[in-house]
C-alpha cells in the first residue's frame, strides 16, 4: 500500500490549506484513491492514492507549491477500514517517519518503504523536484496548458505566442524530462508496491 501523509508549512501564521487539498483529492478531477482523504489532525491530512501513477499525481500537486512537507510510505497495511483513520499497518509508519524527515530537506518531501531501492527512489524523486523548483512561471503555464491535452502548436496559440517560442520556453522548462522522468517514477514506485498489492499484511 501507498501511504501520503502531508503537513502544512506554516500553519499558525497562514490560512488553513487542508480544506482546499481534499476538495481536489475527493473530487472529480482527484487523483484516484482507495478511500477519501482525510484530515488527521489540524493541519495534517493523510491520502491513500489507488496506485504509483496517482500517487506521484499527489506529491507532485503538494509540493509544487512549497506549502507543504509530504512523506510517502509504501509498505504492508491491514485490510482497508472504512476510512483512512481506521487503516493502519507498516505504510502508515513508513509515511509518518517520512514526513517529518521531509519537513527538514529543501524540497519538503521524503519516502520510506525500509529499503536501498527505496532510498533510490527518493532521491530521484527529489532530483525532479529540484528541476521543478527551478521552473518560470512562463514554463509552468506551458506545462499547464499541456496537461490539459493541447498540442504544444495549440498551447502556442492560446498564449499568444509562436510555436518556436512555446518550443523554447518547452526546452527551458525541462518539460521532455518531467515526462520522461515522471513516467519512469510511477514504473519504479509500482515496482515498491507491488509486494504489497492487495492489502493485509505480508
Amino acid at each position: 500500500m501507498i501511504v501520503i501523509t502531508a503537513d502544512q508549512v506554516g500553519s499558525r501564521v497562514s490560512a488553513d490549506l487542508v480544506s482546499g487539498v481534499l476538495d481536489w483529492a475527493n473530487g472529480p478531477e482527484g487523483p484516484g484513491l482507495l478511500l477519501p482523504a482525510d484530515r488527521t489532525a489540524g493541519d495534517e491530512l493523510q491520502l491513500l492514492p489507488a496506485d504509483a501513477r496517482a500517487a506521484l499525481r499527489i506529491v507532485l500537486h503538494l509540493t509544487r507549491s512549497g506549502r507543504w512537507s509530504v512523506g510517502c510510505g509504501i509498505g504492508s497495511a491491514d485490510p482497508l477500514g472504512a476510512t483512512v483513520r481506521e487503516t493502519a499497518g507498516a505504510a502508515f509508519v513508513f509515511a509518518r517517519d517520512a514526513v517529518e524527515r521531509a519537513k527538514k530537506r529543501p524540497r519538503r518531501f521524503a519516502l520510506e518503504n525500509g529499503t536501498e531501492h527505496g532510498r533510490a527512489v527518493d532521491a530521484l524523486v527529489d532530483l525532479l523536484l529540484v528541476v521543478r523548483a527551478r521552473r518560470s512561471r512562463e514554463g509552468w503555464e506551458l506545462h499547464d496548458l499541456l496537461e490539459t491535452g493541447l498540442s504544444q502548436a495549440e498551447a502556442a496559440e492560446r498564449l499568444g505566442i509562436t510555436p518556436q517560442a512555446a518550443s523554447k520556453r518547452a526546452r527551458a522548462a525541462d518539460l521532455r524530462a518531467d515526462t520522461a522522468a515522471s513516467a519512469a517514477l510511477v514504473t519504479l514506485i509500482a515496482d515498491l508496491d507491488a509486494p504489497h498489492e492487495g492489502g493485509g499484511r505480508r
